[in-house]
C-alpha cells in the first residue's frame, strides 16, 4: 500500500522521503481525531441546530488556538491581506461548509454512514489531481469506481430502486467540501505560517457563519447548556478543529492530499468502533460489504 511504502536508496533520503513518516503520523491523528468528531455529531443530532453546533465549534477553536497563533497572525497580516481570497475560500469550503454539512447529516443519517461515506474522499482528491494535470492509470481509476460502487450500495441499502437518505446525500456534499478543501492547501503559499492560517480561517469561517446562526436562534431557539452538549461541542472545538486541522494541513503540506488521503481509509472501522461503544449502533452485512468496497477501494487505487 501506498501508505506502507518507503524510498529507498544507498544515498542519503531524499527531502520527500524524510516527509513521508512525519506526514503520515500526522495525516493518522487527524483522521483517528476526526472519527470522534462523526459521533460527536451524531450525538448532537437532537439537542443542538447543525448551524449552531458549527458556529460554537469554531468558536471554540478560535479560543484554542488564539494563546499559540495570534502573535503569528498578526505579524503576518500584510500576507494575509495579499492572500486573501485563498484563504477566504479555504474558511468556506474547510470551515463554513464542510462541517456544517457534517452535522446537517447526523440529523439522519448513523455515525457509521457519515464515517463510510467520507472515506470515499480521498477519490474525490484523486480527481483533482486528475484535473491538476496528474495522472491516475488504470489501477487507480479501478480502485476509484470501486470505491464509488461501495458509497453507492451503502446509501442505496442494497436495494435497486434506491431512495436515498437526507444524511447520506449531505455527507456526499461533505465530502465534496473536505476533498476540495485539501486540493487547495497545496497552494497555499508557502510564506503564511500554519498557525496564522489555521487562526485566519477559524475566523473568517466562524464570521460567515454568524448571520445563517442568528436566523437559527430566531426560528430554531436556542439549546441547553448541559454536560451532553458542552462535552462534544469542547471535543470538535479543540481536538476535531484546533488539533487535527493543524495536523491535517501540515501532513498535507508534506506528504500532499492524494497520499494523505489514502490514511484518511482507516476513518470508517474507527467510527464504526466509537459508534457501537458510545452509541450503540450496530453495523449490519450490508454496511460491511459496502465498508470492504470502500477501502478496498481506495487501497488499489493508492497502490503503485
Amino acid at each position: 500500500m501506498a501508505v506502507l511504502e518507503h524510498v529507498r536508496t544507498i544515498a542519503t533520503p531524499t527531502r520527500a522521503s524524510r516527509a513521508n513518516g512525519p506526514g503520515l503520523a500526522l495525516a493518522g491523528v487527524a483522521t483517528l481525531v476526526w472519527s470522534g468528531s462523526f459521533v460527536a455529531s451524531r450525538a448532537l443530532h437532537d439537542s443542538v441546530p447543525p448551524v449552531q453546533a458549527a458556529f460554537w465549534r469554531w468558536i471554540i477553536a478560535l479560543v484554542a488556538v488564539a494563546p499559540f497563533a495570534a502573535r503569528e497572525t498578526w505579524r503576518q497580516r500584510a500576507l494575509i491581506r495579499r492572500h486573501f481570497r485563498f484563504v477566504l475560500l479555504a474558511a468556506l469550503l474547510g470551515v463554513t461548509v464542510y462541517n456544517t454539512l457534517v452535522n446537517q447529516a447526523g440529523l439522519s443519517t448513523s455515525a457509521g454512514n457519515m464515517g463510510m461515506i467520507m472515506a470515499a474522499s480521498p477519490v474525490l482528491m484523486a480527481v483533482y489531481e486528475r484535473l491538476g494535470g496528474g495522472r491516475l492509470g488504470a489501477r487507480r481509476t479501478a480502485g476509484m469506481l470501486v470505491a464509488c460502487a461501495g458509497v453507492l450500495l451503502l446509501m442505496s441499502k442494497g436495494s435497486l430502486a434506491p431512495s436515498f437518505a437526507a444524511g447520506d446525500l449531505w455527507m456526499v456534499a461533505a465530502a465534496f467540501s473536505f476533498a476540495s478543501y485539501s486540493a487547495l492547501l497545496r497552494r497555499r503559499p508557502a510564506e503564511l505560517g500554519g498557525l496564522a492560517f489555521l487562526f485566519t480561517t477559524f475566523a473568517l469561517g466562524a464570521l460567515m457563519l454568524a448571520p445563517v446562526y442568528g436566523v437559527s436562534l430566531a426560528v430554531q431557539g436556542g439549546f441547553a447548556a448541559t454536560p451532553g452538549t458542552v462535552g462534544p461541542l469542547v471535543y470538535v472545538g479543540v481536538l476535531s478543529s484546533a488539533v487535527a486541522f493543524f495536523a491535517w494541513n501540515k501532513a498535507i503540506g508534506l506528504i500532499g492530499a492524494a497520499r494523505a488521503g489514502v490514511v484518511y481509509y482507516l476513518q470508517p472501522a474507527c467510527v464504526a468502533l466509537l459508534s457501537f461503544a458510545l452509541l450503540g449502533e450496530a453495523t449490519g452485512p450490508g454496511q460491511l460489504i459496502s465498508m470492504a468496497l470502500i477501502l478496498g477501494g481506495v487501497v488499489l487505487g493508492s497502490r503503485r
